[in-house]
């Protein structure tokens, strides 16, 4: 309704990025976003049909519609960039976002997010409805013949290698240990605060 999903479509076109969507329903099964063992009666073996976490931007839309035993399936994909099935790691490309849009907790069909898969989430954006006047824009751009589906006038500005090289000159960065003792002092105010519900975690 706001443009979330375009919004991530947008960000993987302008980042020449491998995108997979999951519309995240009640009865999305784990195997259903990891992926699973498929028998093959031709070879009368178990294969690895790999489910769509393995692309490089993931949107979870309305991840809060699933019971938490699904959302789980993406708390090893987000920490450690793998999945595991039958007991087997297996990497994930490299870079490996998600994004995820959800629903107000309110809403009837809803649950809550778990505390450590909220803890994987670097940030958190609030779309609010927008005005009178933005939307009378946006329905002219619809009568004009506006497809949100069609990407073509996004220009790639990078590429996985690009973020792959930012990643790395972050990482090459000096940090004075008094920036690293104010960084460690924010950190524990969190854990202290009453504001907060759960402070920072080490």
């Amino acid at each position: 309704g706001v443009a979330k999903t375009l919004l991530v479509r947008t960000l993987s076109a302008a980042l020449q990025l491998d995108f997979k969507r999951v519309q995240f329903t009640p009865d999305l099964m784990p195997g259903d976003v990891t992926g699973s063992l498929v028998y093959d009666a031709r070879t009368a073996e178990f294969e690895f049909r790999a489910g769509p976490v393995f692309t490089n931007l993931l949107l979870a839309d309305e991840i809060n519609r699933t019971p938490p035993k699904t959302q789980a399936a993406l708390l090893e994909a987000m920490e450690e960039r793998q999945v595991s099935v039958d007991g087997q790691p297996r990497p994930l490309p490299d870079p490996f976002i998600v994004a995820a849009t959800q629903n107000p907790i309110e809403y009837e069909g809803t649950y809550q997010l778990p505390e450590a898969q909220l803890d994987r989430f670097l940030l958190k954006l609030n779309v609010p409805l927008p005005p009178r006047d933005q939307e009378i824009a946006i329905l002219d751009r619809h009568a004009r013949g506006f497809d949100p589906r069609d990407l073509s006038a996004v220009r790639p500005v990078a590429g996985p290698a690009e973020l792959a090289a930012g990643r790395e000159a972050v990482r090459q960065v000096l940090v004075a240990d008094e920036i690293l003792g104010y960084i460690v002092d924010i950190v524990g105010a969190t854990r202290n605060s009453p504001a907060l519900q759960l402070g920072v975690s080490p």
